[in-house]
């Protein structure tokens, strides 16, 4: 007789179990469909407030990317600007920051300015480099106006960024770095009658996240 309550409790188990994990499906179903229909509903709602604060709801392409490196905040490195117009190109050009501080790894914006007084459209191409030689390989240029030529009409002016990221894997003993440019005419008769030589100069065709050229 015991033996049969025994059973009889134990076959009530199943069916009490059972009862419980359809009741938690069912529970999860409509918590999963509750949350869904209030996502769909709050996204309009979100690009809205996105769109008026001036963030871009639209997915961001790769080569518009923020480069995401490891920030060195323990120390400082100073880089250095210059720039010259090659004999050839009588153009302006000069950095509009001539020293700055930064941490490595992180990213840094600052810009040249170039202005053609001559009456002739040109077409110039800068050549970067840096020194000491040694740290040219930790210098990453993400936008450069070396990436292109630069065409200017005459009397036009124009700043051109550089932005880039010294890597923090910089030997210790490098504390300043220079990035130099120099300005060349492509135009090789034009040059001359500038009193210059057009260079034959291989256009930097940097690359964007995740695979910066370095200068030099």
């Amino acid at each position: 007789m015991a033996k049969a309550k025994a059973r009889a409790r134990s076959s009530k188990v199943p069916k009490r179990n059972g009862g419980v994990s359809r009741r938690m499906w069912w529970l999860t179903a409509i918590v999963i469909v509750i949350m869904f229909s209030f996502g769909f509903v709050m996204s309009p709602l979100y690009d809205v407030i996105c769109r008026a604060v001036g963030i871009s709801t639209k997915p961001v392409r790769a080569d518009a990317a923020v480069v995401v490196t490891k920030v060195d905040e323990t120390r400082t490195v100073t880089v250095e600007f210059t720039g010259n117009a090659i004999s050839g190109l009588p153009w302006e050009f000069r950095p509009l920051t001539k020293k700055i501080e930064i941490h490595p790894g992180a990213v840094t914006t600052v810009s040249y300015f170039v202005r053609n007084p001559t009456t002739e459209t040109m077409t110039g191409q800068a050549a970067p480099s840096i020194t000491p030689p040694l740290a040219a390989g930790f210098f990453n240029k993400i936008e450069c106006f070396c990436f292109t030529q630069q065409k200017l009409a005459p009397g036009e002016a124009r700043e051109m960024p550089v932005r880039f990221y010294v890597d923090a894997a910089l030997p210790r003993d490098i504390h300043t770095i220079t990035l130099s440019y120099g300005f060349f005419n492509i135009d090789k008769t034009q040059a001359g009658r500038f009193g210059g030589d057009a260079t034959a100069i291989p256009v930097d065709h940097g690359a964007h996240t995740g695979h910066a050229r370095s200068g030099g």
